[in-house]
This record gives structure tokens, sequence and C-alpha cells, in this order.
């Protein structure tokens, strides 16, 4: 509750009930004193939930009856830093409709100043560098407030009331904006008015790298293709789409689709990235480059009061991006963004207030009328998700490869943290690691349990066996969770159930239990343990991690697995085949004999020879492209689909072939069929097989709730469908909401697998 404005209202509600006492913060949350009458006393309690402030999440009261003191004033007792740990910390939020009236207002001390926030809105998360939360433990210490604010700060009826970021352009940060467009030294005496310069810059096709909340953006106006194309270019960005922020609702409307629950997520406290469908007919015409052959459009609105001045000198959208070179994690310190940033930004408009700790945007969908959160980060980050089995022992879940999130778990509460990124480079680890470490100062957690995942090459599985051999990991015990487990338990977590459920975990790529490439998975779960009930038949990745930058290679293995024998006559016509011919005979060599060509079950890899073999991509350049490009392509309206059978005794997991899909899909090519029919017979067969596999599960174990989760259920074409045949078929189904389905989620599983399990286990 802390950063949320709980205790000015508290002091707020009951002196206007006349009681006595006081109000303050602690480790622990909020504490307070009350005396007066019972029933001013009673109606205070009941006052609380009810009218608690905006930002406010109350968990439980606690009350016990005490001596009165005969205080008749009510007032706001110094914070107290002893005792463990157990506040909340508020996420970043965006600003208010208060301060941006202020903003707004050429009469109000604080018009135009870019750095406006109050009790119910501002940075929260990225400024905290301990707790209690007071103005000395952030970010916000370097600035002595002036008399005007420390009086405002001081006033508890005003909206400022200890604020801790309260500021004002006469002692809090400000703008600088220098790089090789406009010279000058940050810090120094502006030569130029920065924000005004900066929207020229933007708007003369320039790329601006802007601090945010949790780091640096990448700027560029959205409607020029020349801008855009060239911030792909130096981004290493060859065609994974940038997002895009608009100034207002109307301005998203113009162009995507945005139903009731789009439009509360573009306008809530959150502000997240939204993935939108694109109109078929814009009225702001995007540059193509922004988001290449793309029906979806990621669209943001301002959530700092610079963007909203930023965008108020703009004519149109701008795309931002994170302040990155591909694969590497976004730069929050100044001198670090400048270095990183050099070959990319034209010029940099900075401030002079510190990020503690970075935090990228928060990316979210609409999948069925609800959100569905794909990277949680800022506006989400650290707000806690509460568990069904407590956390006996403190637990620090260390996640997965790509996506990486870490997850410390304590009594009822589990942290996730941000979206960290892929754990590929040193700077991404040393993210990695000084985030878990001011996570365990900020929540007072001592890990006794650090959970892993069972791949041996992991940086995180490394990390977690690390940790437990140095001095600092004496006793600690380390618990390996399958990833596909992990899975299946975050889904089951975030939907505060504990199974057993039919967990259906498809995703590209994950160690399994026989030391193989699992991702095509159907297990029986809970949270303590898993069994694997059917799975897709292996097939070999010729080249490993080659097989999944280059389709084609999957798309090769899967046609030669079909027809052993050779393709038959009447293929020799397919494009993949003849597209990469001169390697074709190498790379099917390398998977009938086993030579760096691993076996994976991977319905990843199954939808990457799919999109090879109707010709979307035989290479890709982000994760997951050909699988995201197929599902584009497919027609909503077809019905047809393929079969798939299944094999396996009692007692023994059903093998599903994924060779019949590819014979199908090629027999199909062969006949003539139109690709976008063809692509959507094949997710229309993905969706028939997991129905048909969980029904015959169902026969064997009783069980009629199915858990989804995996990457692969981002695809919202495949899970819609999924999600209606598996309910007209019976079953309870529960998918993601809060937590990412695919490897974001991997350390929230992790942590309650590893509370749940028995000690030793």
């Amino acid at each position: 509750m802390q950063g949320v404005g709980f205790r000015p209202f508290a002091h707020a509600l009951a002196t206007g009930l006349d009681l006595g006492g006081f109000v303050g913060n602690d480790a622990d949350g909020v504490f307070a004193e009350i005396e007066g009458t019972p029933e001013a006393v009673k109606e205070f309690l009941a006052a609380l939930r009810k009218d608690a402030p905006p930002l406010a999440s109350i968990e439980r009261i606690s009350t016990r009856p005490m001596r009165p003191t005969g205080a008749s004033t009510f007032v706001i007792a110094p914070s107290q830093a002893a005792g463990q740990r157990r506040t909340l910390v508020s996420a970043d939020t965006a600003t208010c409709d208060d301060c941006l009236a202020e903003l707004r207002d050429p009469g109000d001390r604080r018009f135009g100043y870019p750095f406006i926030n109050c009790v119910n809105c501002g940075p929260r998360f990225t400024i905290i560098t301990g707790v209690p939360y007071d103005r000395p433990l952030t970010t916000m210490a370097a600035f002595a407030m002036c008399p005007e604010c420390a009086g405002e700060y001081q006033d508890p009826a005003n909206r400022r009331f200890h604020a801790q970021p309260t500021c004002c352009p006469k002692c809090g940060p400000r703008l600088w904006l220098t790089g090789p467009a406009v010279g000058g030294e940050p810090g120094a005496e502006p030569a130029v008015e920065p924000l005004g310069r900066a929207a020229q810059l933007l708007s003369g096709g320039l790329i601006v790298a802007v601090k945010g909340l949790g780091g640096y953006h990448l700027a560029a106006d959205a409607t020029s293709e020349s801008a855009a194309s060239a911030l792909r270019a130096r981004k290493h960005r060859e065609d994974k789409p940038f997002a895009v922020m608009v100034a207002t609702l109307r301005e998203a409307q113009r162009l995507c689709e945005v139903d009731d629950t789009a439009r509360a997520l573009l306008t809530g406290r959150r502000r997240p990235i939204v993935l939108l469908p694109r109109l078929a007919e814009p009225d702001v015409r995007l540059a193509d480059a922004v988001a290449p052959a793309n029906r979806q459009l990621g669209v943001m609105l301002p959530y700092t009061p610079l963007h909203h001045l930023l965008l108020s000198q703009m004519a149109g959208p701008l795309v931002l991006t994170s302040g990155n070179v591909s694969d590497e994690p976004i730069a929050y310190a100044d001198d670090d963004a400048r270095t990183r940033l050099a070959g990319i930004a034209d010029a940099f408009l900075g401030h002079d207030r510190a990020i503690h700790i970075r935090t990228d945007d928060s990316v979210v969908r609409v999948a069925r009328g609800r959100e569905s959160v794909i990277r949680r980060a800022r506006g989400y980050a650290p707000e806690p998700l509460p568990v069904l089995v407590p956390f006996t022992r403190p637990v620090l879940a260390c996640g997965a490869e790509l996506k990486s999130t870490f997850c410390l778990g304590k009594d009822g509460h589990a942290f996730l943290s941000q979206h960290i990124g892929d754990l590929e480079n040193l700077e991404t680890l040393r993210s990695f690691t000084e985030g878990i470490e001011h996570f365990k100062r900020m929540f007072d957690v001592r890990p006794q349990i650090v959970a892993h995942d069972l791949h041996p090459d992991y940086l995180s599985t490394k990390y977690a066996q690390d940790l437990a051999a140095s001095a600092e990991g004496a006793g600690l015990e380390l618990v390996g969770v399958q990833h596909h487990h992990a899975h299946i338990a975050s889904c089951l977590a975030d939907n505060g159930v504990t199974g057993p459920v039919i967990g259906v975990a498809f995703d590209g790529t994950g160690y399994g239990t026989d030391g193989t490439i699992w991702g095509g998975e159907f297990l029986v779960a809970d949270l303590a343990a898993a069994e694997r009930a059917a799975h897709f038949a292996p097939v070999a990745m010729p080249g490993g991690a080659s097989a999944i930058r280059q389709p084609w290679r999957m798309a090769a293995a899967y046609l030669d697995a079909a027809y052993p024998g050779g393709l038959p006559d009447k293929f020799a016509f397919l494009g993949v085949r003849q597209r990469n011919d001169a390697h074709w005979d190498a790379v099917t060599g390398m998977a009938r004999r086993g030579v760096n060509a691993p076996l994976t079950s991977s319905a990843g890899r199954l939808f990457d020879a799919i999109a090879a073999l109707v010709g979307v991509r035989d290479q890709v350049n982000y994760e997951g492209q050909a699988a995201i490009e197929l599902e584009q392509l497919a027609a909503p309206s077809e019905t047809g689909s393929y079969r798939a059978h299944q094999d396996g005794d009692d007692g023994q997991p059903l093998i599903i072939s994924g060779t019949d899909l590819i014979g199908a899909v090629a027999d199909d090519l062969a006949a003539g069929v139109g690709l976008e029919v063809i692509a959507a017979r094949f997710h229309n067969a993905v969706a028939d097989l997991i129905v048909t596999t969980c029904e015959a599960l169902r026969e064997r174990t009783g069980l009629a709730a199915v858990a989804l989760s995996g990457g692969v259920f981002q695809n919202v074409l495949l899970t819609g469908k999924v999600v209606e045949q598996l309910e007209s078929s019976g079953f309870t189904v529960y998918t993601h909401s809060r937590v990412p389905c695919n490897d974001g989620g991997i350390s929230l599983g992790q942590a309650v697998v590893a509370a749940a399990r028995p000690r030793g286990q």
C-alpha cells in the first residue's frame, strides 16, 4: 500500500470523523492507531476498504483493541524501517487526470512541467531504492523540495500530501537535449528549449532517444518511411514490428479496432502496449516499415507528462521502441545510453532524475474479451501475485533462458520480476542478477529454496547452481522443475487453482526428462508433480539451433520423416525444396543420421515446418516469426481440417503424428488449394488434435479441466478455437491472463512447484 496515498487518505478520513491517533509506514505496510467513539471507529474501518485510494490494494486489515490515550488529533507518524519487510511496493502509474489538467493550465505553476505527479500517479518502482517508501529511499532524494512543494507535501488537504516524487520547475528534475543533431552536454544549461527542439527533430525525420520511466526509448515519426526505415536499419531489427504511441484514444481508433476491453487497457493506469487488429482502411497512414506485413499493431497512449507534452507538439503518432540494439536489454543509465545508442539516435532527450531499476514497456492483447499479458513489466511489476499454496520456506525461481524473469516467493505472495530479456549476453545477465538482489532487499526475502529449469546450459540454471555452491548459498535446496510442468503450474497459479488438470504445453523448446527437446506436450499435472501423457512424435532438428533460425530445415526433416523412401514425384514442385536445393540432401542426411540433429516433439517447430512448406518464410529474424505470419495468413472463415492419428497403449503416452499434417498440407499444395485455406486448415487441425487428445486423456484419468500454456498459445486464432471446442466438449479451460503464457511465466511456475513439493523432492 505504500506509494499510493494511503496515509493521506487515512488522515483525511480520521480527521473528518473526529478521531485521534496516527498513521504511518513501516516495513510491514501501513500501521495506525485510532481513538474515538465506537460508531466513528466502525465507520473508519468500513471506509478503509470502500473508499481506498485508486492505487491501493488492500489484502487484509488486522485490528486489536488498545487502551485509550486521550488523543484528540490525528497525525502522520514518521516511517519505521525496523522489522521484517512485508510491504508491497507499487508499480509505476500513468499520469492522472488531475495532474494532466494542471500540466495544461497556463495559470498553474506546473504548467508544461514534464515531471508533474501526485499521490495518485507517477514513478514508483523504477525510482525506489529501498523500503519503507519515503523520499530518502528514492532517486528523488537528490532534489530538495522548494518551500511551495514542501508546503503541499505537508498539507493533509493537498493531493501531494506525502507524495514522495513531489517537485516543480523550481526544485525538481529538468530536461536536457544533446547529441549530434544539437550539440551540448547533458546537465548543462540547455542551449535550446529541449522539448520543442526534440519535436522539431522528430518532425524532420530524425531519431531521438527519449528517457522514460524505466529506460530509454527510440522515437521516430511513425508516418515517415525514411525515419522508420532508418530506425529499423540502425537498430538491426529487420522485421519485428515497432510499437506506436498516439496522443489520444481517438487517434488509436483511427488506426485499429478498439473494443471495450482494449479501451480500458489503453486508458488505464498501467498503460501497456496493446496489440490491436489494424483497420483495413485507417484514417492515418503509417509508414510500411513500422509493422511490415502485419495485421496487428502495438499501440500505447502517453503515460508520462513528458510523453503528453511531446505528442502535443507532433502532427501524428510516434514509433516508440525500446532503447537498445536487438537482443540487448533496454538502456536506462544516461552514460550507458549515450554509448550504446550513439549509432542509432541523432539526439538524446533526457533528464537528471535517475532510474534505479530498468523496466521495459508491458505488452498485452485482448483474447476472448479479457486481458492477456504477453510481456509483464512497467505498470505491473512488482505487484505481487497471491498463491493458494503458501511459501513455508522462501523461494527464488530463476526462470528460463528466453523472455527471462525471476520470481521470489514468500508467505502468500509471489513477486514476479519485470521482463528482463533473453539471457544471451553479459548485460542481460547483469540485469538479471542485479534485479534478484534488489528484489531480495526490497521484499526482505532470503531464499532457502532455489528453483531452476532442467536445461543444463541455461544461464539461469548455471546461476542457480553457482549460487547453491557459493558461501552465500550454504544450506540452499536446489529444485529442478521440468520446463513444461512449470508452464502448466504457472497457468494454474494465474487462475488461482491447484489442479490436477490435463495440461497442454505447446512451445518451441523445453528440456525434457528424457534429454530430448519437448514442446508438444500433454501432461497430467498439479502444482507438485506432472506426468507426460501424450506428445507429438519426435523428429530431428537438423543443425540444432540452426533449425530454429531456418524453418525450412524443419520442413525438410518432417518431409523426410513422412516419406522415408524419398519425396513422391508429385511433390517435386514444392517451393521449399527448390529454394533450398543446394543444402537439402545434406540437411536430410543430417536428420537421418542424427548428427547435430537432436530430437524434438516441439509444436513450435511443427508450425515452423508448415510455414516454410507453404512459402511463408524459410528464415526468421525474430523468435516465432514464421508461426506469427502463418497465423496471419490463415483464412478465418475456413472450416476444413486435417487429421493426425494417435498411437499408444494404456499406461503409455499417446503419440501424435505430426507427419500426417505435413503430408496433408503437401497434398493440398499439389492440388492447388489456396495458401490461406491451407494455413487455416492446419490451425483447425491442431485445435482438433488438442481436443481429441484431451478427450482421450479424460477417458483415462477422469479429469475434466484443461490448462493451456506455452508460447504457441499466444496464437489468438488457435487458442480461440481450442477453448471454444474444449468448452463445448464439457471441459473447464484455464488460460493465462495476468502472467505470460510464454517463458516470461516460467519462473512463477517454478516457484509454486517448489512450494508444493515435499521437502527434498
